[in-house]
């Protein structure tokens, strides 16, 4: 390779590694933390510039104000070392229980989390009573040899002959 095609990858190589290292542990934990706090929320609620209703730390929409100004708030909380539920709180209390990725699990919300176990249960029990049902029935007899219904000899007689005529062939 050529001087020109090192000397760039070199420099970037010498960056990456500058940032990487002023980026402290205690920086990368703080945001960790914030992405973790973060995927609790939802981006666009109650607001009507976005309603794109994502995770906050997963808003892909192009320029939203919404998840910047949110996640500001949010970096600056976690930054003076608020305690998760008082940062959760305070995203509740300015934005409704709505602002929360998933219900909480007191008082009426309780139902969305119980609901899909009766669902389950329902269903389940449901699909056991068809099943039973549907094996009790009385089964329909096959045309065989014992149970071959009634024919007449002359409709028999006529029926031999049409097979005799179509076979001779």
């Amino acid at each position: 390779m050529t001087k020109r095609r090192i000397l760039p990858r070199v420099a970037l190589g010498f960056v990456g590694a500058a940032l990487s290292l002023a980026i402290s542990p205690a920086e990368a934990q703080q945001t960790d933390r914030a992405k973790q706090i973060g995927g609790k929320l939802l981006c666009g609620v109650g607001t009507p510039i976005c309603q794109c209703n994502q995770i906050l730390t997963q808003c892909n929409h192009v320029g939203c104000q919404n998840s910047t100004a949110m996640l500001k708030t949010l970096d600056k909380r976690v930054a003076k070392g608020e305690p998760e539920e008082t940062i959760l709180q305070g995203f509740v209390q300015e934005f409704g229980t709505a602002v929360l990725s998933e219900p909480p699990k007191t008082g009426f919300s309780l139902v969305a989390w119980i609901m899909p176990f009766f669902y389950l249960i329902g269903g389940a029990i449901l699909v056991v009573f068809v099943i039973n049902r549907w094996s009790k029935r009385p089964q329909q007899r096959l045309a065989t040899p014992n149970h071959a219904p009634a024919v007449s000899a002359d409709y028999l007689e006529r029926a031999r002959a049409q097979s005799a005529r179509e076979t001779d062939d």
